[in-house]
């Protein structure tokens, strides 16, 4: 597959399964973060959450996602290494670590920690892996032992034109989205009581 097939795809679960749920998740209190299992053979969605901090402050979207996942039946659930992580957000360390524990080879990411940080007024992200980590953004290491961790965006402005000027405009409206959904997040965040908001 190539990789314009797959931002493709990719962005399709964003647009339809990851946005539906992550706007009404929006509408209760949590926050923007959503993620989404897909078979590698077939790009099928096994399963698509969001965040759902207001049940428990673990519930991140990529955490939710992995807690459902793990809810379907064994039989109905692809091992890991066949299926593709995608997260709306590039994964905090919270995430990273649920990814690896459960055996990912990979994710992908549309919104960067920075995006988390200056677009969606959650720097969370970025605090804890300074404070805990000591690390600068984008300082882990995204290729590794346990998986390849890709954006979204940087491998569309990679693609050749026209593939480049289409799924740019296509990720720009994406993003117009999240922008929405953001500002019904920050003017409703101080009615719950997520720890880190």
């Amino acid at each position: 597959m190539t990789d314009t097939a797959l931002i493709e795809r990719l962005l399709d679960v964003m647009e339809h399964d990851i946005v539906p749920k992550t706007a009404a998740g929006v509408a209760a209190g949590n926050k923007l973060f959503g993620a989404a299992i897909l078979r590698k053979s077939d790009l099928s969605v096994v399963i698509a959450e969001t965040n759902n901090e207001l049940e428990n402050p673990l519930w991140h979207g990529e955490v939710h996602a992995l807690k459902r996942f793990y809810e379907l039946p064994k039989a109905d659930r692809p091992e890991t290494k066949d299926c593709i992580f995608l997260a709306t957000h590039e994964p905090c360390s919270l995430c990273l670590s649920a990814i690896t524990w459960t055996g990912f080879d990979n994710f992908y990411y549309f919104f960067s920690h920075e995006d988390s940080r200056d677009a969606f007024a959650i720097p969370h992200d970025l605090k804890i892996l300074k404070e805990v980590f000591t690390l600068d953004p984008g300082g882990y290491n995204a290729t590794n032992a346990f998986w390849t961790g890709r954006s979204l965006r940087r491998m569309i402005a990679a693609l050749p034109e026209p593939d480049r000027t289409r799924l740019s405009a296509r990720a720009d409206a994406l993003a117009a989205t999240y922008d929405s959904l953001s500002a019904t997040y920050q003017a409703q965040k101080q009615d719950n009581d997520i720890p880190l908001n």
